[in-house]
């Protein structure tokens, strides 16, 4: 048996994926290739406002390929990882978001591809030239038993045929055991992620028994502890906790992305969020007011931003002048929130 790596946080392998590696360092973009998908998987997180034909780009909604270049460099991306729904249903689609990736970053752009199809040898091949590097299948639980009859070994050595580095990726739910001896007999990597309750899956979870680990997890009660047994016969593998994904993995592309977007008065946190002061403003005299208050005071231009209805500044700037500027404010408060365009909001602390 290979030598287990063991994360503080609950994730272990013996072997990751270039992809992997990637997704670590919080250098992977998400690209969200359609919602739709003629599996039916009960554990299936994806929203139900999501499951329609989109594209989304991390967070982003997609309505041209210079959205996806625009997120790809806000974050530094060091590669992508191609999902949905279930994108090889749009081939077209996803080879013209490969190459259009590979022409803009260069072939060391990783690009990782999930898919629960079994694709034939011309459709690899495709992929193969457009510059994918990486795919993972994704087979239903519900042939997991037989899965060594399944067409799924031979797209994976379609795959392994034109160097693509070849995987599977599946929850930790019994049965892995057959995928586990799956993956080592055509000696592939093993992708197991900590199943999670989310708002579209959590009622087919509970009606199969599945409860929470804790009161303050979406993962799944001995979703883990399966992982963990299966690590003798499973070979190349890799099981990611839910924590994992998002105390490591998400923080790690906010504070990218952070550093890229941050204005000067924004202050970047450990968490990869941003913090700032918000003064609202109930019409443009009290706003212009605010202004020569704060440049009254020797705040530069560059520390504070006129937004629709407000002014933003330094968080610690604004608790400094609060009680000169409240006379002329309707609120005043600090802001927490995602480092993006309309990034969601975590706090608002009253002045």
């Amino acid at each position: 048996m290979s030598e287990v790596s063991q994360s503080e946080i609950g994730s272990f392998n013996t072997f990751l994926s270039e992809g992997c590696k990637l997704c670590q360092k919080g250098a992977k973009m998400v690209l969200f290739v359609t919602g739709i998908c003629p599996r039916n998987c009960f554990y299936c997180p994806v929203s139900h406002e999501k499951r329609t034909e989109v594209v989304y780009a991390n967070e982003r909604l997609v309505n041209s390929d210079q959205d996806i270049i625009k997120e790809a460099r806000q974050m530094d991306a060091l590669g992508t990882g191609i999902t949905g729904g279930e994108p090889l249903l749009r081939p077209e689609d996803i080879l013209h978001y490969i190459k259009l990736l590979k022409d803009e970053f260069g072939k060391e752009h990783h690009i990782h591809l999930y898919t629960s199809l079994t694709p034939d040898r011309e459709t690899v091949g495709r992929l193969a030239e457009a510059g994918l590097d990486e795919i993972r299948f994704h087979p239903p639980a519900d042939i997991w038993t037989n899965i060594k009859k399944s067409r799924y070994a031979r797209s994976i050595e379609y795959a392994k045929d034109y160097a693509l580095q070849v995987g599977v990726e599946v929850p930790a739910i019994e049965g892995i055991d057959k995928i586990a001896e799956f993956t080592r007999s055509v000696d592939c990597f093993l992708n197991l992620n900590e199943l999670e309750f989310s708002d579209s899956n959590a009622e087919d979870m509970k009606l199969r028994g599945f409860v929470l680990e804790n009161d303050i997890s979406n993962a799944v009660a001995g979703s883990q502890e399966l992982a963990r047994k299966i690590i003798p016969v499973a070979g190349k593998m890799h099981f990611c906790s839910s924590v994992y994904k998002d105390a490591i993995q998400l923080r790690e592309r906010l504070i990218r992305i952070a550093r890229n977007t941050a204005r000067d008065f924004d202050d970047i946190t450990d968490d990869g969020t941003i913090i700032y002061g918000k003064i609202i403003c109930e019409n443009d005299i009290s706003m212009q007011k605010i202004i020569e208050c704060l440049r009254e005071h020797e705040v530069p231009d560059d520390m504070m931003k006129s937004t629709p209805g407000g002014i933003e500044t330094a968080w610690w700037i604004l608790e400094d002048l609060a009680e000169l500027v409240r006379q002329n404010a309707g609120e005043i408060f600090i802001v927490e929130r995602y480092p993006f365009e309309k990034g969601l909001i975590v706090e608002k602390i009253p002045v």
